[in-house]
């Protein structure tokens, strides 16, 4: 078979590699679609923290299964499924309490180990979940949109609340999605007027704001009758954003942090505790989170396909992705599709 493995830095190598099998409680799984994230970018370009090269990315995954390791398991076989590509130890604390999405021994398919930019790929069962409703590009679509689940679970927004989502990248999308399904209303704040224009006219996004050109504290305070925001989500990964979204957060209010930075953040104490802020971590996603993100598709109050704005197959990926990651080029969500991925190949 044929792997697209990133070998350091601002290189991509299609190599052929040997046929995976599957073992006990193991499924074989050919992959179809892969959404490329700001993790793949990042580790494209040589941030991404948890990293080792070379590896093969892509843990945004849906695929047929094609083979199980167990013969109780073989009504899987033949069968759409997603994959959820947090492999965590369910022995640690955090594992115990149900928090398996920060277990202390995560090992994240496509960053701690080989991910599915490939034609098929060996994944526990535990961690593929079938669909008989959603075609393969939906499945891709939904660990980017668990992300976001989680972060607003976390947040515990509640309806009629004001949640001020900054970055409008796929997961600040996601972010801004959801809240709106739980009753929230919404403002995204982002620098690119055609990402503010896409959240406003096709995601459904209460209001929007350049966060250079519009003074967005007095857009949060003019939407919420003079006070600052109950929720803000980070999802820029920019720590000078990350900063700065302290002060949109009101009286009472919590921030959430999504991003992932090597950097440190800051902020002022006595204004955190003037306003007695909470501060939360979001890290990953649970199957609770991935399963409310397969109904809200099922009951298409989410448009995850609009954000997919552009496509390559696996052999094309060498060249395409420099470009992909060229912020001019205008992707929010590049879908890599593998049904015809043999044309290209060399």
């Amino acid at each position: 078979m044929h792997v697209l493995v990133c070998t350091q830095p601002h290189q991509l190598e299609l190599r052929e590699a040997p046929m995976p099998t599957c073992g006990p409680g193991e499924a074989l799984v050919r992959i179809r679609r892969v959404g490329v994230c700001g993790t793949d970018i990042h580790a494209y370009g040589g941030n991404q923290p948890y990293f080792d090269y070379p590896r093969v990315l892509g843990h945004e995954l849906s695929g047929e299964v094609v083979a199980v390791g167990d013969a109780d398991r073989q009504a899987l076989v033949g069968q759409n499924a997603y994959v959820i590509p947090y492999l965590h130890c369910g022995e640690c604390r955090a594992c115990r309490s149900g928090r398996t999405n920060c277990c202390q021994h995560m090992q994240v398919i496509g960053v701690h180990r080989d991910g599915g930019m490939a034609d098929y790929l060996v994944v526990p069962v535990e961690h593929l979940v079938t669909s008989a409703t959603l075609d393969p590009e939906r499945l891709a679509l939904i660990e980017c949109l668990a992300i976001g689940a989680h972060a607003v679970r976390r947040s515990g927004i509640g309806a009629g609340e004001l949640a001020v989502v900054v970055g409008a990248g796929p997961i600040g999308m996601g972010i801004l999605q959801v809240a709106r399904s739980r009753g929230a209303r919404t403002l995204v704040v982002d620098t690119n007027p055609k990402r503010l224009a896409f959240c406003r006219d096709t995601l459904g996004a209460d209001a929007v704001a350049h966060a250079l050109d519009d003074d967005v504290v007095a857009r949060i305070e003019a939407l919420n009758e003079g006070a600052l925001a109950e929720v803000v989500f980070d999802a820029t990964g920019n720590p000078r954003a990350m900063n700065r979204g302290f002060d949109f957060a009101g009286h009472g209010g919590r921030y959430v942090l999504v991003s992932v930075v090597k950097a440190d953040i800051a902020f002022h104490d006595p204004d955190f505790h003037k306003k007695e802020l909470s501060l939360l971590g979001s890290r990953n996603a649970t199957r609770e989170d991935f399963e409310a993100v397969a109904r809200l598709m099922e009951a298409g109050e989410l448009h995850a396909e609009a954000m997919i704005t552009h496509r390559g197959a696996l052999g094309e990926m060498p060249e395409l992705m420099p470009r992909w990651c060229d912020p001019a080029s205008g992707v929010i969500k590049g879908m890599i599709t593998l049904d015809d991925t043999q044309e290209v190949w060399p």
